[in-house]
Order: C-alpha cells, then sequence, then structure tokens
C-alpha cells in the first residue's frame, strides 16, 4: 500500500472510532454541571410556580415579587442594608428597559406605589408609603425591629396606556444578630391593640375563593371601620418560603351603596399553589391603622384552606402582634 493509501486508511479509522464515541455518548447524557435547586425552581418544578398549572391540575393565579426585574421595570434599592431597631431612610427607584427612573404612575387604591417590607420569617411587615421626588427616587423612614433577611416590594401600574400592574421584589439585608423565628402556627383569631379580628374563609390552589374577616373590640362588633387605601381594608397574602406575592382584591368599596364599614371585610384571593400563607390586614379604626397577621395552610390538591382553628377560638388561642407597620 503506498503512502497516500495508508494515511486516508488511518484517516478513516479514526474518524469510525470518533463518530461511535460521539453516538454513545450523545445516547447517555452529557456531563453538565447542574446547580442545585431553589425554594423557587421547587415550586416551578412542582407545578406551583407563578402561574400555569398547580400539582393538583388547577389553573394557578399569579405570584408577584418573586423577581428583581419584570415587564422592562427592575426595582432597584439605593439602601440594601440598614440597621435593626434603628430610624433608618429607606430609599428606591424603579427604572425602565432604559435604564431610566420612572416618574409616572396611575394611582391605585389611593397610591402610585405601594411599598412592602416584610421578614424572611414573615414575624416582621410594614406597609409603608414612601414620597417620590421629581427624578423618580421614593423614599421612606422606618424602624425595622429584628436583624435578619427581608424582602421589599414595590406594587405599582405605569402611567403608560394600556399598562398592566407589576409587583417587583429585592432583598434588603437588617445588620445584627439573627435570631429566626419559627412560622407562627394557622389560627382563624388574631388580636392587636384590644381588636380581635377573625378569620372566615379558605384559600386553594387555582381557585378564587371569598375571605371574610370580621373586627370586634371589647367583644362588640366594629360597625365604623374608616377608608384606608379605597377600602375598609387592605390584605397582603405572602407564600412562605419564597415569600410570593398574592394580589388580593376587596369585593366592594366605601359609599358604594352596598357595603358596609364593618365589622366585616370581604375579599376575593386565589392561592397560586400549596403551602403556607401569611395573611396581612391592614384596617383603620378611630384614626389609626393596625395589622392582623394570620397563618393560612393551603394543602394539595385543590382542597380548601385550614386555619387550624376555629372561629370560636379562646383568647389563649389567638395571635398578637404589634399591629403598627405604617
Amino acid at each position: 500500500m503506498n503512502t497516500g493509501l495508508k494515511i486516508t486508511a488511518f484517516a478513516a479509522a479514526i474518524a469510525a472510532t470518533f463518530g461511535t464515541a460521539y453516538g454513545v455518548g450523545t445516547s447517555i447524557d452529557p456531563v453538565v454541571a447542574k446547580k442545585p435547586p431553589t425554594a423557587h425552581d421547587e415550586h416551578a418544578e412542582a407545578g406551583e410556580g407563578a402561574g400555569g398549572k398547580t400539582a393538583g391540575g388547577h389553573e394557578s393565579a399569579p405570584a408577584g415579587g418573586l423577581q428583581i426585574s419584570e415587564g422592562g421595570y427592575t426595582l432597584a434599592l439605593d439602601t440594601p442594608r440598614v440597621a435593626a431597631g434603628t430610624s433608618s431612610v429607606l430609599s428606591f427607584s424603579v427604572k425602565d428597559e432604559s435604564g431610566r427612573k420612572v416618574t409616572a404612575y396611575q394611582r391605585e387604591h389611593g397610591k402610585e406605589l405601594h411599598f412592602i417590607v416584610a421578614s424572611r420569617d414573615l414575624t416582621v411587615y410594614r406597609h409603608l408609603h414612601p414620597t417620590r421626588a421629581a427624578d423618580g427616587t421614593w423614599s421612606v423612614r422606618a424602624e425595622l425591629p429584628a436583624a435578619g433577611g427581608y424582602r421589599a416590594f414595590a406594587d405599582f401600574k405605569p402611567a403608560k396606556k394600556g399598562a398592566t400592574g407589576v409587583t417587583l421584589g429585592a432583598d434588603l439585608a437588617v445588620s445584627g444578630k439573627a435570631e429566626p423565628a419559627a412560622l407562627p402556627p394557622a389560627r382563624a383569631t388574631a388580636e392587636v391593640d384590644g381588636y380581635r379580628v377573625t378569620l372566615d374563609g379558605a384559600l386553594a390552589p387555582g381557585k378564587a375563593n371569598e375571605l371574610k374577616l370580621t373586627v370586634t373590640k371589647d367583644g362588640k362588633p366594629v360597625t365604623n371601620l374608616q377608608p384606608y387605601l379605597g377600602a375598609y381594608g387592605h390584605l397582603v397574602a405572602l407564600r412562605a418560603g419564597d415569600l410570593a406575592y398574592l394580589h388580593v382584591h376587596p369585593n366592594g368599596e366605601p359609599d358604594d351603596g352596598v357595603t358596609e364599614p364593618g365589622p366585616e371585610v370581604s375579599f376575593t384571593a386565589t392561592a397560586p399553589s400549596s403551602g403556607a400563607y401569611r395573611l396581612f390586614l391592614d384596617f383603620q379604626h378611630e384614626g389609626e391603622v393596625r395589622t392582623a397577621a394570620f397563618t393560612v395552610d393551603v394543602p394539595a390538591g385543590g382542597a380548601d384552606a385550614t386555619t387550624g382553628a376555629k372561629p370560636s377560638a379562646e383568647p389563649g388561642e389567638t395571635e398578637e402582634i404589634d399591629g403598627h407597620g405604617h
């Protein structure tokens, strides 16, 4: 065999060998590094993410606040770290796709933007009302009592035509000695400053349910609640773990000729997945806004949620929080 034929035969053998190896390798699995799943990934793999269908086959409601950027908007915290137990100014802005600060918003529930801050263990909650400077920078003074990880939420609707509501979330660090607390147990009643609030209703994955919250004081129904953010109550729901933010809509509004100023405040809510949730009700009476908090468990498979306690719970079975998140 001459030299040219030897080289040709050798090249053909090499090509056949590598071709076989490539076929075997691709039929088995490429070797790639796989990152560990995050809490949000686990929700998504179970069909319980920000939308789509839940594990039980229900259409899930979209959950907000899981991303720092969405729909061309980004939440930029100027103060990503503050000290625990001290009055600090929280400063932030919402930026558009070009990186410019947004200066025009649609007013919803009486405000251009709603700013919520909650601790990762969901034991601290603040519904704050920042002011906006002409350049689009928002700022508000707040005192966060416990050290640890927090999540800040900006809930707003841009002013441009056809815009829909957006909820962005960003991590906030509160320095100091962190001692995370366990999620409070599920109960149907909460007490704050002498008021008792009773939760009646259930959450279910992908199903819109009514939640009724009844406010009493000294054993008597409160029938003269004052309007707050365009309603007789404002309700925020956060999912334990990833702190997904749920949009909860009030049923009725003051001066609509139908809605009474207490003792019941009604909302419609849809859980995006099973799991534990924390509900925070803001209500105003005698000129002061107070917050009642509840833990709610949403079972898998489309079953209704339970609060783990009967509405007639004894005083020792209620949950008490500071209630001053404003």
